[in-house]
């Protein structure tokens, strides 16, 4: 068994569960370091068993053979296999992550499973260590965000007048294809007032001169992802837009400042937010201030008004600004952070 999974067992007592239920990709490749596609993972103190079918079997078998997980080729009938695995394993408590199973699983399985057995809420046993990396996935976004900064660089040089912003896409799907890599999702790239709404479709808008390009893109590499967003002008900036720019700047700033061990993260969303009503931008600030970045682009600590998570050493998470003016312009700017013993790193600074 993994080393992640030992630390996963060491909870279940919290929880009150012998076992637990993972249907999730994402979750079930931080435990075993197996791409997971369609699959179950069944995880019991003593043991973890990888439930799939005869059309990732084979596959499953050579990539896990050296983890000490037992691969099984479920047929047809997934929830019949893993209750005979409660069977056989004695297990009175089963936890699932009910927001990441689906809902007819919950209930085929609250039909079938015999009266010993009792289902269990377990939501966010698993996020919950995820939140904080260790050297091996630093080191895999550290990656990722290296060819990031690089296809910004690669971008920059092609900015110019009249160029569309799918022509601006296409080059950024050509150097991801060079770098045998992949987009972490499907990349944001709005020219003038399209980059006032902050998840704009690419269009075949032109870019002019006097107009600002926000562009929003992620790599992903061995599992791992980046997400970084820049902006990009073409010509002399307007008065406003370097006002604008110069705010979203320094909100953003004031919230790395903000960030270490023990702080609240909601309180870090807060730094900008309030930097931003001071300018009377904060009506334009609509979304939480970032989100924890790895094997998901999208994943805890979310770092929101809302949120009741305290800062640890080893997160990573995104603080993205932003200030979206409808019909005139959009500026966000976005960096990668990790949280280190006595504050943070900004992991995102191109040191080339």
């Amino acid at each position: 068994m993994t080393a992640r999974i030992s630390s996963l067992t060491a909870l279940f007592a919290i929880f009150k569960i012998d076992a637990l239920l993972l249907c999730d990709d994402a979750s079930i490749f931080y435990l075993t370091g197996y791409p997971a596609h369609e699959s179950w993972l069944l995880v019991t103190t003593q043991t973890a068993h990888f439930i799939t079918d005869s059309r990732y079997y084979l596959e499953a078998q050579e990539g896990l053979k050296a983890t000490g997980i037992e691969v099984i080729d479920s047929g047809v009938l997934p929830v019949a296999l893993t209750l005979s695995l409660a069977k056989r394993w004695k297990i009175r408590a089963l936890g699932l992550d009910e927001r990441r199973v689906n809902a007819a699983l919950v209930r085929r399985l609250r039909t079938d499973k015999p009266a010993s057995l009792s289902l269990k809420a377990a939501d966010g046993i698993v996020d919950g260590l995820r939140m904080v990396k260790d050297v091996f996935e630093l080191d895999k976004i550290k990656a990722a965000i290296k060819i990031n900064l690089q296809l910004y660089k690669y971008l920059s040089a092609r900015i110019r007048d009249s160029r569309r912003e799918i022509d601006y896409l296409q080059d950024l799907e050509g150097f991801v294809r060079r770098k045998k890599v992949a987009f972490s999702f499907p990349p944001i790239i709005a020219s003038g007032p399209n980059a006032a709404m902050p998840h704009a479709r690419v269009t075949g808008r032109k870019l002019s001169t006097g107009e600002a390009l926000l562009v929003d893109v992620g790599v992903e590499k061995d599992g791992y992802k980046s997400d970084l967003t820049r902006m990009f002008f073409l010509g002399k900036m307007s008065l406003r837009f370097r006002q604008v720019f110069s705010h979203v700047q320094e909100a953003q700033l004031k919230a790395i400042a903000r960030i270490k061990p023990g702080v609240a993260a909601k309180d870090i969303d807060s730094a900008a937010r309030l930097y931003l009503k001071e300018k009377s931008l904060d009506q334009y600030f609509g979304h939480s201030l970032g989100h924890g970045v790895g094997i998901d682009v999208h994943e805890m600590p979310s770092i929101s008004q809302r949120s009741n998570i305290i800062l640890k050493e080893g997160m990573v998470f995104t603080v993205e600004p932003g200030v979206y003016i409808p019909g005139q312009f959009g500026v966000r700017l976005e960096e990668m952070v990790l949280v280190t013993k006595t504050g943070c790193e900004v992991l995102s600074v191109d040191r080339n």
